[in-house]
């Protein structure tokens, strides 16, 4: 079997496992030059299948896009699935948000959303898993979750923080529907805390956004929800997040906490990989209107990750449980 044989096959099993995929569907595929290949084993995977395939490549000028390209809406019409193999780049997140949301009122489309897809993701990485077995962990640490008012979340690396969590429920990533598509590379579980209920230290050792794990460690500042203090790490990285934190007005809001469970993910500065990576959580700001309770709008969406978290779950009847030691589900 070549290589471009293993992608499209691990494309087949990730559409039919997360996307439900029939015959029948028509996809589309949504690529660009740097992802071409990858954008090739969706197609490859779905005609295989017998599915019937339309793929658009974006436009490379103007890039990073800011908006999305007036030509696009159309090609809906037509599809039943769609794929999103794109370029990671952080500062084209208002342009994909603005994609994601046309999809997911459509009503009539499935989504998979991989920006920043890459070969090695498709040959031997988070593509090929038992997503049963996955399905399985996502549902039993959701359930730990159920009916919490706020979780207690630390790491040896120096995270301190309280996350209220009032009438706002997990959900995962491993099933697309009409109405919330599904990442792919998929293996987190998230939900939007209270958007006003976050307080105390977040140390990012992980990657951030569209960038390499950092070194040292950054820490960021919260007080009622707001990223108010970004220090550590080196001037570079720090003017960087500063940057994107600014982007409008609720840039700065804490926006998801979601759980990584994918034991094929790993550490790299791809943070559609990164975020699912066993043992790791991460916190992002700004958006999260497409988040069961979310309220916070913004044109964009940064997730920071951190590594090997403690969680101790408070509920509404003075319980406290421990659902997770060291990065390791309890």
């Amino acid at each position: 079997m070549n290589r471009m044989e293993t992608m499209s096959g691990a494309a087949l099993d990730a559409m039919i496992h997360v996307l439900d995929l029939v015959p029948q569907d028509r996809v589309l595929v949504v690529t660009d030059r740097a992802t071409s290949t990858c954008g090739q084993a969706f197609s490859e995977g779905a005609k295989s299948y017998g599915c019937p395939v339309n793929i658009y490549n974006l436009p490379e000028h103007n890039r990073p896009l800011q908006a999305m390209p007036d030509e696009m809406p159309a090609l809906l019409d037509d599809a039943t699935v769609v794929i999103n193999a794109i370029v990671g780049d952080c500062f084209e997140i208002p342009f994909r948000l603005q994609w994601i949301n046309v999809i997911e009122l459509c009503g009539h489309v499935r989504m998979g959303h991989s920006p920043g897809i890459d070969e090695d993701m498709m040959v031997s990485g988070p593509m090929n898993v038992d997503y049963g077995r996955m399905l399985a962990m996502a549902k039993d640490l959701m359930d730990d979750f159920a009916g919490a008012e706020a979780v207690h979340i630390t790491t040896t690396a120096g995270t301190d923080m309280r996350l209220d969590l009032t009438n706002r429920v997990f959900t995962h990533d491993l099933k697309s529907t009409l109405e919330v598509g599904a990442n792919l590379p998929c293996g987190e579980i998230y939900c939007a805390p209270v958007e006003t209920g976050a307080e105390g230290i977040l140390v990012i050792d992980g990657s951030f956004g569209c960038h390499r794990p950092v070194s040292p460690p950054v820490t960021i500042t919260i007080n009622s929800g707001q990223a108010v203090d970004v220090t550590g790490g080196d001037d570079e990285v720090v003017g960087i997040i500063n940057e994107l934190m600014d982007t409008d007005s609720g840039s700065r809001t804490i926006a998801e906490l979601g759980i990584g469970l994918n034991p094929g993910a790993r550490m790299t500065e791809r943070m559609l990989e990164a975020e699912k990576a066993s043992r790791t959580a991460h916190i992002a700001f700004g958006s999260n209107e497409g988040f069961p309770g979310g309220l916070n709008h913004s044109i964009t969406h940064l997730d920071y990750l951190f590594t090997r978290p403690t969680m101790e779950v408070f509920y509404p009847d003075g319980a406290v449980r421990l659902v997770m030691e060291n990065g390791e589900p309890v």
